[in-house]
């Protein structure tokens, strides 16, 4: 008889339909029309009713499957009943069907943590750039990133009435990363993706020292990494404090699953995802599919001495 699916691999193909969940309760949301904002720091730190019911159908459906891992949402929300209609059962039969990398076949639940951002871009949701807005499940072991889910409910929404609107990329460490065409961006040119909302004196004194061909002014971390993986930008700069764990976890590890080199903060430290670490990636985030050594050595003395881990 077929051995059962790694832990781990189950989990991935669990996040994958929850994820998708997710995507429709999003949309729903939004078609809805009340978006019921509330501000948390300021007018650039929002949460809305979506943030708010993806993160109970993640975390909720997710803890039923896999009691013992460590699951770590952006939103501080009240332990209520989460109601049935917001329980994703299914998980993804393809994602089952791969074998697991070797290297952790053996984890078990305990030694497990998912960081969830229910919304990322959730300023560009309220303004309706809503190619900016990802779902990110990422999956964390021994404090690295080592799986992610990452899906964009309006993928597609640009194509007209008949398209097939959203789609989920995942990806694992030794693995691979699917759901989207690898593609690499124009060799030669500096392509700088960073900040819409969150920019400021230091984040322009980094960028202008990478001496960029462009620059790309986006929200949300999933969106920013997956135009370095379509090839759309060559370098995801952040010389700022503002990002946390939730945001960068699933990023990360679809980044490392296709050779990038991802998240390291400004100064070139590895992120820790262990459920005892910080929340806030206190020193920035540089990111890139190729040539990362070309941004990291071009990033001033006086932007790394600014931004303390």
């Amino acid at each position: 008889s077929m051995a059962s699916p790694a832990l781990l691999m189950r989990v991935v193909a669990s996040a994958y339909s929850v994820a998708e969940k997710a995507a429709t309760i999003v949309r729903n949301v939004m078609s809805a029309g009340d978006l019921g904002i509330v501000e948390k720091a300021g007018p650039n730190d929002l949460q809305t009713k979506a943030d708010r019911l993806v993160q109970m159908s993640i975390c909720a459906s997710l803890a039923r499957k896999f009691p013992k891992v460590t699951i770590i949402g952006e939103e501080e929300l009240p332990a209520d009943d989460v109601t049935e209609d917001l329980i994703e059962n299914g998980h993804c039969e393809e994602i089952l069907k791969k074998p697991c990398p070797a290297q952790y076949t053996g984890i078990k639940e305990e030694e497990l943590v998912i960081w969830v951002d229910p919304l990322d871009g959730t300023k560009e949701y309220t303004e309706g750039l809503l190619d900016h807005v990802t779902v990110l499940i990422g999956i964390a072991y021994g404090g690295k990133a080592i799986a992610g889910v990452i899906n964009q409910p309006y993928y597609n929404y640009e194509a007209g009435a008949n398209a097939v609107l959203g789609r989920t990329i995942w990806g694992v460490l030794g693995m691979g990363a699917f759901g989207f065409q690898l593609t690499e961006a124009p060799a030669g040119k500096h392509i700088v993706i960073t900040t819409r909302s969150h920019s400021s004196a230091l984040v322009n004194e980094c960028i202008t020292a990478l001496n960029p061909d462009a620059v790309i002014r986006v929200g949300g971390a999933g969106n920013k990494i997956i135009q370095l993986i379509e090839g759309k930008a060559s370098a995801y700069v952040f010389a700022s404090p503002g990002c946390k764990k939730w945001d960068t976890c699933a990023p990360e590890a679809i980044l490392h699953a296709v050779g990038g080199k991802f998240i390291t903060d400004i100064r070139g430290n590895p992120f820790q995802y262990n459920k005892e670490v910080k929340h806030m990636n206190s020193a920035g985030v540089l990111a890139a599919l190729r040539n990362y050594d070309y941004y990291a050595s071009r990033i001033p003395n006086t932007v790394k001495e600014s931004l303390v881990p």
